[in-house]
Order: C-alpha cells, then sequence, then structure tokens
C-alpha cells in the first residue's frame, strides 16, 4: 500500500494511505509529544534552555543561597551572574560527556564518591538540626572546660619547623633534648634531615583541652610538636594575641559546638552498629587487621 511521509523540520512520519482516522490522530499526537520535547520555552519555571536542558528557577535559587549574595548587591545582578555561571558550567559539562569523560573509571569513582560524601553531610546536618538542645548547666560547664576556646581563647603568631619524621632512635633522643627551635633545627642539620621553617597562626579554639593544658605548660619559647602524616611539625609561640569570648557572646558558640559533638558521636555509634550488623566480605589480604 502507498505510504505517505509527513515532515515537520527534523522529524518525520510514515503512514499507510488511506489508513483509518484513528490513525491520523494516533500519527498527530505523537508529532505532537515530539515538537513539544524538542521546543523547550524560557518561560514559567524556566530561566534558560541551553541547548535543549532546562534550567529552572530553584536551581538558580540554590545557587544564590549557596554564594551568600550581601545583602548590599543589586538582587537582579546576582541572579543574573548566578544564571551565567549555572549556564557556563553546563556548557562545560556537556563538552565533557561528548568527550566520553563521564564513561572514565576515574570519573565514575569520583562520582560515586561525591555523591557518598554529599549524602553523609547532609546526614550530619538532619542529625544536627534534630539534636536536643543542651541544658544552661551544661553550656556553662561546656564553657569551663574549655578555656582555650572561651575565657582564654588567643590567636598565636608561630614560627615552625617541618621535618620527615625520624625512626632513629640516636635522631629521636638529640631532638628530645632540644628547647628552642634554633637548637631543633640545629639538630636536625646535624643529622641531614631536611626541614622548612615557616610561620604560621592557630586559633587556640581548635585545640583540645587536654593538648591545651599542656603546651601552656611548657616555659616560654619551649617548641611542642606533632605528627601530620609521614611528617612532623614543631612550634614555638611568638605571641599572642586575646580573643576572649566570654558571657552572651560565648553561650550560641558553646550550644554549636556541643551540637556538633552530639551529632559526632551519634554518627559514630551509628556507624558502630551498622558495621556491627552489616554483612562484609574481603578478598584475602584487603581485611583490615584484628586489634
Amino acid at each position: 500500500m502507498p505510504l505517505n511521509v509527513a515532515c515537520y523540520g527534523r522529524n518525520c512520519l510514515i503512514f499507510k494511505r488511506g489508513a483509518h482516522v484513528r490513525h491520523s490522530v494516533v500519527a498527530v499526537a505523537l508529532l505532537g509529544i515530539v515538537l513539544s520535547g524538542c521546543q523547550r520555552k524560557a518561560e514559567g519555571q524556566t530561566v534558560a534552555v541551553v541547548n535543549g536542558h532546562e534550567i529552572t528557577i530553584p536551581e538558580v535559587n540554590f545557587a544564590l543561597n549557596e554564594v551568600k549574595v550581601p545583602d548590599t548587591m543589586d538582587k537582579n545582578n546576582a541572579r543574573s551572574q548566578v544564571l551565567q555561571k549555572i549556564i557556563d558550567r553546563r556548557l562545560l559539562a556537556d563538552e565533557a560527556r561528548k568527550e566520553g569523560i563521564d564513561k572514565t573509571p576515574e570519573y565514575l569513582n569520583r562520582q560515586r564518591q561525591s555523591n557518598e560524601d554529599l549524602l553523609i553531610s547532609m546526614l550530619a546536618a538532619r542529625r544536627l538540626n534534630t539534636a536536643q538542645l543542651p541544658s544552661d548547666r551544661d553550656v556553662d560547664s561546656f564553657i569551663a572546660s574549655n578555656p582555650q576556646a572561651f575565657a582564654n581563647r588567643e590567636t598565636w603568631s608561630l614560627d615552625q619547623l617541618l621535618y620527615p619524621t625520624s625512626n632513629d632512635p640516636a635522631v629521636k633522643a638529640d631532638i628530645a633534648k632540644t628547647k628552642t627551635l634554633d637548637e631543633l633545627a640545629a639538630v636536625l642539620g646535624q643529622h641531614k634531615v631536611t626541614f622548612q621553617r615557616q610561620k604560621n597562626r592557630l586559633d587556640t579554639a581548635v585545640i583540645p583541652p587536654a593538648i591545651y593544658s599542656k603546651i601552656t605548660a611548657l616555659p616560654p619559647g619551649e617548641p611542642f610538636a606533632f605528627p601530620v602524616g609521614s611528617r612532623t611539625i614543631a612550634s614555638s609561640i611568638i605571641s599572642r594575641e586575646s580573643h576572649a569570648l566570654t558571657g552572651d557572646e560565648a553561650k550560641p558558640v558553646a550550644v554549636q559546638a556541643m551540637r556538633k559533638t552530639q551529632t559526632q558521636k551519634s554518627l559514630e555509634g551509628l556507624l558502630k552498629s551498622l558495621r556491627d550488623t552489616a554483612k562484609i566480605e574481603y578478598q584475602p589480604g584487603y581485611a583490615p587487621k584484628k586489634a
């Protein structure tokens, strides 16, 4: 039977001549679906269309919240800039897909890790938002037991040495005898241990209370050292700048810190429970060593 071909742009429909009317109706309906899928417009909730892909108002609003636009900035200008950045990101991402990057093992591994990190951070945020507020007595106790973050909070200017951590008993013994950073530098030089000297600043609020008490008990200028990966960082306090937090200023900071600690403990407990109930099978040689 002869065929009729109807073309609309790049979309063509083929149907038999003299077919029943309902076949034509179906053809027209299908054509409508094809055309509507290819004719997305920047209207309503869609603020832009990039190569057929929509960018919506919720996407723009989310991006605006992420960048935290200053109150002094013109809102329309900020929205326009954020939208353009979304468009640029979409164009580059599409180009990466055209080049097959989204099919590579490296991309798939990074994507999986990124998704897991996002899920974990949102889980932590949910636990934080539902955590019970501490009592006034607990808050006061927390402030008193963390002087380095409140009444005695300071910013320290540090002189530091970074060097590879040595397992040589002789080197370790000589390092332990040093009382200044200059003496430590001399010992490292004698043992031909390379080191880097630098200046740094440290907010005492990040130091755990037990470590803070040990550092402040040292004689002035005597260095304190901590391992960081395969290296050691030795620091000597050059000067101190007070940033005391007391009274009404201290309480909201303390509450936030306590809730974060509570959330962390909650996640640690959840993880232990999940490990205990999960079925995990290791290939020989990959299982963690027993404690």
